[in-house]
């Protein structure tokens, strides 16, 4: 259930390697433009009035162009990749593994159970959650990907859906739905979460459905208090709360 929809084509891929290579990209593009022998008078056409420094330059810009777009690429899939992996060392309750997908100074903002910082503190806040055992349910499906990829390539911002399946044999089952607004950070080249932040949309029964209305959200950890207040206040459902958007939308700009 983990999905990402964008793909890369071989063609992609090669422009990668060939963007990796830099001089010697441009010196097989320059061999191709004007391959060995093959000047204007043997080709029996008059000289060419194109100056070559200025055409070198449009061939550094495509390539320049290229690579960021490549880049891009490179980095919607590792975004997809970070989300969906803390997505299933949640599942199993592997707190070490989801807490070193943090950045150092990282935080972390789960419902309205207040703001961990760092990543320390989010690996603490993790390990007082249940620990995966017999008749246990974690589940958290993570779909629905919107991601934007800053200019400076360094910093990204994404928003996903969460769908939770939780329960505990012969006592709970609950559904849950929420929406991530998330910030990322690609530190040594490894992108990580600068900004993890899960808003609740609803808790229910399973065996009662959302029409009954829905169950309080999980109350804040009384053992481990968080280091900032929850940065904003509202209702779960059956009340409604649209979480702001990091997007404008792309046909209005709005």
């Amino acid at each position: 259930m983990k999905i990402c929809s964008q793909k890369i084509s071989p063609v992609h891929i090669g422009l990668s390697a060939l963007a990796r290579r830099g001089g010697l990209t441009l010196a097989l593009a320059l061999a191709v433009a004007y391959p060995a022998g093959m000047t204007a008078a043997a080709k029996g056409s008059a000289p060419s009035d194109k100056d070559p420094s200025a055409e070198i330059r449009s061939l550094k810009a495509q390539l320049a162009a290229l690579t960021t777009r490549v880049e891009r690429a490179e980095d919607y899939i590792a975004l997809c990749n970070l989300e969906n992996i803390y997505g299933y060392y949640v599942d199993k309750g592997q707190w070490d593994q989801a807490a070193d997908l943090f950045a150092k100074d990282g935080t972390l903002e789960i419902g309205l159970r207040g703001v961990y910082v760092g990543q320390d503190h989010v690996r603490q806040y993790l390990h007082h959650l249940p620990t995966l055992k017999y008749g246990l349910v974690f589940n958290h499906m993570q779909l629905q990907p919107v991601i934007t990829v800053l200019p400076d390539g360094k910093t990204a911002l994404a928003r996903w859906r969460a769908v939770m399946q939780v329960g505990q044999l012969h006592q709970s089952a609950q559904w849950g739905e929420g929406t991530y607004e998330n910030e990322y950070v690609k530190e040594d080249g490894v992108w990580k979460f600068k900004k993890l932040h899960a808003y609740f949309t609803y808790y229910v029964d399973y065996d009662k459905g959302w029409d009954k209305g829905g169950n309080p959200p999980p109350a804040p950890l009384k053992d481990f208090p968080p280091d900032r207040p929850s940065t904003e206040t509202y209702g779960l459902y059956p009340d409604v709360y649209i979480p702001p958007y990091h997007y404008k939308n792309p046909v209005t700009g709005k």
